[in-house]
């Protein structure tokens, strides 16, 4: 059974799929060298990216993904401001910190292959990374796919965010949720709390979505500007797209007063906006369920509290919960993987 904490990640964009489940593998793959005791052997590694990793990964960073990972940094920690700086870093010495201790030469462009043209037979987001000793012998070799929303297959296990426990009332359907909550009389967000409870006390479950909801308004805030110059720059890419959604922030405060029954509704655009295109320039967001996908939930949440009377922590919290209940369908029955 899915949790809360799995479809709603802390990470960084620009996409769940081809950024931060690289990103996953990459930590995974460099952790499995240490368990092993190899790391002090690793003189080089090779990174093949696959399929639609492969053939959308340099608009995707997914190149980007993979060095953060090497490094030791996780999707919900690394820091943005930080990567820019620690790439070009890379870039000028040739030597990557792997696991931030063990140094190894690494060029970009040599050592990450971007093969777009093949494809492996277990998924399109397939990733391969290999590491070789001081004589070229293969040390080790590892296999990943990028499942969609920062969830990572590695060979043919999925990587669990959240360890497996059984809680009270599993569901895997919208009828046996409905039918669940009709038998307990439980609403959606009543439910899938104490399921969530099987992870961690109620206490904890509460203020880590409180935790997700900050990061979301701090990403949003970020969006429009406020206290964050890189906003006023155009959105990475060769179309160097300008921001919008500051200038829209903006347009929103002068009118505010004014008589206008569609204002909320520009608000929404706002609050969705700032989120896209924090997103698109790599700063952090929450999947919900997914980067691509990342706007929505936020902007609506943002409604709530400007507009909604009696608006409410323990309103955010059930709608959180009700919203993670429709992602974990979709996750278990269809596929959350958009590029």
């Amino acid at each position: 059974m899915l949790s809360a904490f799995d479809i709603f990640k802390i990470g960084i964009g620009p996409s769940s799929s081809h950024t931060v489940g690289p990103m996953r593998a990459a930590l995974l793959f460099a952790r499995s060298l240490e368990q092993r005791g190899l790391l002090a052997r690793v003189a080089r590694l090779r990174v093949d990216l696959f399929g639609s990793l492969g053939a959308t990964g340099h608009g995707h960073a997914t190149d980007q993904g993979v060095i953060l990972g090497l490094f030791g940094d996780a999707p919900d920690t690394v820091r943005p401001e930080t990567v820019q700086p620690r790439l070009e870093a890379l870039r000028r010495g040739g030597t990557l910190m792997l696991l931030g201790s063990t140094p190894i030469a690494f060029d970009r462009v040599r050592d990450i292959a971007f093969r777009g043209e093949e494809s492996l037979p277990e998924h399109p987001n397939a990733m391969r990374f290999t590491a070789f000793a001081t004589d070229d012998a293969v040390l080790a070799e590892g296999r990943y796919f990028s499942v969609g929303g920062g969830f990572v297959v590695e060979g043919g296990q999925a990587v669990a965010q959240t360890a497996a426990v059984a809680v009270p009332h599993p569901f895997s359907t919208g009828d046996e949720l409905m039918a669940q909550c009709r038998a307990n009389d439980l609403s959606v967000a009543a439910l899938v709390l104490r399921n969530e409870c099987a992870w961690r006390p109620e206490a904890e479950v509460r203020a880590g979505l409180l935790r997700i909801w900050g990061v979301m308004q701090q990403c949003v805030q970020r969006g429009f500007g406020i206290d964050n110059p890189l906003a006023a720059q155009a959105l990475p890419g060769p179309l160097r797209m300008r921001r919008r959604a500051g200038e829209l922030h903006r347009e929103l405060l002068a009118q505010a007063g004014a008589a206008d029954p569609l204002a909320a509704m520009d608000w929404v655009n706002a609050f969705a906006m700032a989120v896209n295109e924090e997103n698109a320039a790599g700063g952090r967001v929450v999947t919900a369920p997914t980067n691509g996908a990342a706007g929505v939930v936020p902007a609506v949440m943002h409604y709530y509290q400007r507009f909604v009377p009696g608006a409410s922590d323990a309103g955010i919290v059930d709608f959180l919960l009700t919203a993670a209940a429709i992602g974990m369908l979709y996750k278990t029955n269809a596929s959350i993987s958009g590029a």
